[in-house]
Order: C-alpha cells, then structure tokens, then sequence
C-alpha cells in the first residue's frame, strides 16, 4: 500500500506565503516524477508544479516566479512554497506521485487526498 499525505494549507491573505508538504509512504521501490495539481470549485484539475527524480521541474505559467517546487528523495517528501498569493490561488491542491511498489511493478500514479489553500482578507 502506499499512502500520500499533504499537510501545508490553511488560509492566508493576498500576499502571503504557504508551504505544502506531501510525503508518501509504505511500498515504495523507486520515484519517477512528483507534482502538485489543483482544483477550484467549478474548474478542472490543473498541474500547478511537477518535479522528476533528477530534479528537472514544470511550472504553469500563471504561477511561475510565485512557486517553487522541491523535493527530498531520502524523505519521499515534495514540498510546495507559494508566494505572493492571490484569490486566484485558492483552491483544493493535491500531491501526485508517479512510482513503483518494487522492480516487479509497473509505474503507476498515486494521489494524496487534498489541502485546501484559501487565500483571503
């Protein structure tokens, strides 16, 4: 089994800064690429922020240069600083990582639950 749990949201005021974390556990054999995606009610899931093992990253254009995307592999840990936020940021951010339970298995893609970022005065 392997479990992703995010940690990290909250509300915060336009120009504020949060960092997310999500660390995924259990039956982990090896990590291809981790990312964050996010959704805000009435629109379709969105990546926001992707990172592959070697620590190459991609970012939507409406957050780049307010983002930044990390990782620790030793931890199989992703983090997420977000600057200068907006109302336009808030939103239900989920983890995604893309990995293998052992080197018998195919990749395959697992998802945390969800933080919710509300960003308001």
């Amino acid at each position: 089994q392997v479990q992703l749990v995010e940690s990290g949201g909250g509300l915060v005021q336009p120009g504020g800064s949060l960092r997310l974390s999500c660390a995924a556990s259990g039956s982990i054999f090896s990590i291809n690429a981790m990312g964050w995606y996010r959704q805000a009610p009435g629109k379709e899931r969105e990546l926001v922020a992707a990172i592959n093992s070697g620590g190459m990253t991609n970012y939507a254009d409406s957050i780049k240069g307010r983002f930044t995307i990390s990782r620790d592999n030793a931890k199989n840990t992703v983090y997420l600083q977000m600057n200068s936020l907006s109302p336009e940021d808030t939103a239900d951010y989920s983890c995604n990582a893309n990995l293998r339970s052992s080197r018998f298995t195919t990749w395959r893609d697992y998802w945390g639950r969800g933080t919710q970022v509300t960003v308001s005065s």
